[in-house]
């Protein structure tokens, strides 16, 4: 085996340089590591909203959070709104927090379904600290207790933090257009990619970061690609960026349309705005309207086409090369996944990091973590559309009707049938995101978990009382989101805050 002495990633914007990061600082004066990025190709650059796992991320590479949250004019996230995902006028928060309790029998879905019964008419989110916290506007990074946060930032801006970030651990950029890849014609592994400019940089372990062109993967390997459309049938996305109209909510806002949804990340200085749609049941005249009319500030430009394939690449890592970022598939920005799956890759990948060599059994391992991941995060989106009440428009017909995975049909009816939600142990979305997003669009347990009838009604309500005005009372005492932003971490020559 030929041990792994030079890390060369083809691609930079979000996904390059946060593998840059990541391996420049675990294995800094181990492995070097050579990025490749053309000043000539735009990034795709649309997710900007993240989940609480980028915490984690930024405390492995020792990045002082308000550092980062001002360099990229970042503002906090407790959640996302969905709006009119069950039926045309409703509403409700995924939060990133725990629902009441969790007891040995089961969750607190059980007990609220209980409550139900017995009359007491009050919203699942009512007893979700974050979920409230984020509906009334507030925010503060706490303790006891403690609020799951992740952040809204400006992806270019985040890109470049982490390429200062990068280079001063010892990271060499090199800019140009990757021109061809050459490969061994016994391996079939790539021994190095020759740039435009007639300069060949060869390596031992290649990263693909190119974007959905994949031009390692896919384009120098022929790896494949697995399909997902006939689940997650939009494939197209207008892209705009507007003027602040109002505060900065602490939560992302996804709301439903005729034939896909829109997106609004507010940051410090700008909104992010978007439209998701499928071009089989919509056109680009359509969704350009729909956008437009559905926008709160000025417009700043106009609105970019992006459009993909939803599905993921068969192999992850095949040969030396590993796909990341949209190289490796495209899951649509729903629930945020888009900068976490780069970052559980590159932990991944720090975890089996084949220093000694490349072993397939380690490659192995690594394509079945990823397989089961990114099925995983497809099943909770296919979730959002299928579990709709919605009867309106040929878009929300498909699919509310169509066959769906049967790891998720299960899940389903499991949750109706019984109340009882089954994750495994190192999946993303755990029993609190699927209770309420299952609840939030309709899917309610016929019954509840017997053991429940263990305590007596009376101090169920009580109970179920005394949770929720605890959480309001806990939610009292935060002060408003842009206050704290304010003092925590507002960047220099920062517009006023709108009130």
């Amino acid at each position: 085996m030929q041990p792994v002495k030079h890390v060369v990633i083809v691609g930079g914007g979000t996904a390059g340089w946060l593998v840059a990061a990541g391996v420049g600082k675990m294995y800094q004066g181990r492995v070097r590591v050579t990025l490749i990025e053309s000043d000539d190709i735009p990034t795709v650059g649309v997710g900007e909203a993240t989940i609480p796992t980028m915490t984690a991320y930024h405390k492995l590479l020792e990045i002082p959070e308000a550092e980062v949250l001002k360099a990229t004019h970042a503002t906090f996230k407790l959640g996302i709104n969905f709006k009119n995902w069950g039926e045309i006028g409703e509403d409700y928060m995924h939060a990133f927090g725990q629902v009441g309790r969790v007891f040995w029998a089961g969750e607190f879905q059980h007990f609220w379904r209980r409550g139900r019964e017995l009359g007491l008419n009050v919203s699942f989110g009512d007893f979700c600290l974050e979920s409230v916290a984020a509906k009334r506007g507030v925010f503060a990074i706490t303790e006891n207790p403690a609020l799951n946060y992740a952040f809204h930032l400006d992806a270019g801006l985040y890109a470049l933090y982490l390429r200062n970030f990068s280079e001063a651990l010892g990271v060499v950029r090199h800019e140009g257009k990757v021109e061809h890849v050459e490969l061994d014609p016994n391996t079939g592994d790539i021994l190095g990619v020759r740039l435009a400019r007639g300069e060949t940089i060869n390596g031992d372990l290649f990263i693909d970061c190119s974007g959905f062109r994949a031009l390692l993967s896919e384009g120098a390997l022929k790896t494949g690609y697995e399909n997902w459309q006939h689940w997650l049938p939009c494939d197209s996305a207008l892209a705009v960026q507007t003027g602040r109209s109002g505060p900065a909510v602490p939560y992302t806002k996804a709301t439903a349309h005729g034939s896909g949804w829109q997106w609004q990340i507010p940051l410090q200085n700008r909104v992010g705005n978007g439209l998701v749609y499928a071009s089989q049941f919509a056109d680009r005249e359509w969704a350009d309207m729909t956008l437009r009319e559905n926008l709160s500030g000025p417009l700043r430009g106009e609105p970019r086409l992006i459009e993909f394939v939803t599905g993921r690449r068969k192999l992850i890592w095949n040969k030396n090369c590993i796909a990341m970022g949209l190289a490796s598939g495209f899951l649509e920005p729903l629930e945020s996944t888009s900068i976490h799956m780069v970052t559980s890759a590159v932990i991944r990948l720090l975890r089996l990091f084949p220093l000694r060599g490349i072993q397939p059994v380690v490659v192995k391992e690594f394509n079945r973590q990823s397989k089961e991941e990114a099925e995983g995060i497809r099943d909770f989106i296919i979730l959002h559309y299928h579990a709709t009440r919605r009867d309106d428009t040929p878009f929300w017909n498909y699919v509310r009707t169509m066959p769906v995975p049967d790891t998720l049909q299960h899940r389903i009816e499991m949750f109706r049938e019984s109340g009882m939600i089954y994750v495994g142990g190192d999946e993303l979305f755990r029993h609190n995101g699927w209770s309420q997003v299952m609840i939030g669009q309709g899917v309610i347990p016929k019954i509840y978990q017997p053991i429940v009838d263990n305590m007596p009604d009376k101090e169920i309500i009580e109970y179920l009382n005394g949770f929720k005005n605890h959480v309001a009372k806990s939610v009292s005492t935060l002060p408003p989101h842009e206050q704290f932003i304010k003092r925590y971490c507002a960047f220099e020559n920062s517009p006023p805050l709108p009130v």
